[in-house]
């Protein structure tokens, strides 16, 4: 663990390097994903991690694992993952499944240092991950058509960092980077596949209620 935020983006920078970028990653409806999310109680220093396991094609849960740890880094807007990678690291050990495809509630190339949770997690683990986030960070887009399936590119000084995607029809987009070991095509593809009736993907939503329970059951 980094102690302060110049040797954090220093991490960020030495590990960026062993991103993989050009394998495509497992095929959307096959095999096993995994949702990864986390839960805060600021005033206890808390964190408590959850990873889900779904079948790929029947979305059905084969497994899942909680971790809870001690906040360890200081918020800096871009250095999120150094909060968090410690007990996501944790929980994925506590799996009894292979996990598959890892989605996060986060960034991967969509950061301003082109390593987000997405990316970090990846070449820790050697696992395939992409990111899902709820906003764009700082970067721009032109907004997706109206209908499920629409994207559009999310921009930084004319560079695709990843793709604003509408999931459901009329509601407000996602936002999909590549985190490690799979291509952006196939990173939206998965979302898609993951999101049945609801703006996020069933991965995010499981594991995200999961932490929670467990954070309310952690601090009584």
């Amino acid at each position: 663990m980094p102690s302060d935020a110049a040797e954090a983006r220093a991490v960020q920078d030495a590990l960026r390097a062993r991103v993989i970028l050009d394998e495509p990653g497992p095929p959307p409806g096959r095999g096993h994903v995994t949702g990864v999310d986390v839960a805060y109680d600021d005033d206890r220093d808390l964190v408590v991690a959850a990873a889900v396991v779904l079948d790929a094609a029947t979305l059905e849960t084969v497994a899942e694992a909680t971790a809870v740890g001690r906040v360890g880094f200081p918020y800096v807007p871009g250095l999120l993952a150094f909060r968090e990678i410690p007990t996501v690291l944790a929980v994925l050990e506590e799996l009894t499944a292979d996990p598959g495809l890892v989605v996060c509630d986060g960034y991967g190339r969509a950061h301003p240092r082109r390593f987000g949770l997405a990316s970090h997690l990846g070449v820790l683990t050697g696992l395939p991950v992409i990111g899902v986030a709820k906003n764009p960070f700082t970067f721009t887009h032109e907004p997706p058509g109206p209908r499920r399936g629409d994207q559009s590119p999310l921009l930084d000084d004319g560079e695709e960092v990843g793709r604003a995607l509408r999931t459901k029809d009329a509601t407000k987009p996602v936002y999909v980077s590549v985190g490690h070991r799979t291509g952006l095509d196939n990173a939206v593809a998965h979302t898609l596949a993951l999101a049945r009736g609801f703006r996020q993907p069933e991965t995010t939503r499981r594991a995200d209620a999961l932490c929670r329970r467990v954070l309310r059951e952690a601090t009584g």
